[in-house]
């Protein structure tokens, strides 16, 4: 096992088969984030929060298209069990002590949310030695860096004041979040021989 992808080919990229297992567990996650805030848009009254949302959804959208364009893909049978078991992880859960749906919902979406862009580091995968121009690479250091960005919404919202009466069980559910989508990267990273530093 390392800590890092590759070995790198002779133009200094991560393997094909390694660019296609990372890229379809981000694309997996993020569409469904992206699914979900474009559902949630038309829940949300509060113009505030609306744009928030609106921000948020085109950025996720933008990962999956990154991605898309930007992996060396190559087949992988393994990802025809992988990707249902990754679909219905992301899928809504209304949090437990929330007696409004749809708050309920939100909050696992916004603790869904913070898992991502908190648990997932990317760009920590890849070795000093990978070029900064390389397709992959990039599009692995973006979603990163947006995700720093993106994560202190999510925290504004599962901190803010309409939420303090659910303190406890807004908190039980971003840690299950969090279990969760770290145990799915780390299976994920496994499979191609990468163990995760406690950094990334």
């Amino acid at each position: 096992m390392s800590a890092f992808l590759g070995p790198l080919d002779g133009a200094g990229r991560v393997p094909p088969r390694q660019q296609t297992r990372v890229a379809a567990f981000l694309m997996s996650c993020h569409g469904a984030l992206a699914r979900q805030l474009a559902i949630a848009l038309a829940w949300q009254a509060n113009s505030a929060w609306h744009t928030e949302l609106n921000t948020q959804l085109y950025r996720e959208s933008e990962f999956v298209s990154l991605l898309l364009r930007a992996t060396s893909w190559t087949p992988d049978p393994q990802l025809m069990f992988l990707l249902p078991l990754w679909e219905a992880a992301w899928l809504p859960r209304p949090v437990d002590g929330i007696p409004e749906r749809v708050r309920a919902l939100t909050i696992d979406m916004a603790a869904l949310g913070h898992a991502l862009h908190g648990a997932i580091r990317p760009a920590a995968l890849l070795p000093d030695a990978a070029p900064l121009p390389d397709p992959f690479a990039l599009a692995l250091r973006k979603i990163e860096f947006e995700s720093n960005r993106l994560i202190q919404a999510q925290i504004l919202f599962l901190k803010s004041a309409d939420l303090l009466p659910f303190r406890s069980a807004v908190n039980a559910a971003v840690e299950s979040r969090h279990a969760q989508v770290r145990k799915l990267w780390d299976g994920m990273l496994s499979g191609i021989g990468v163990e995760r530093g406690i950094d990334r």
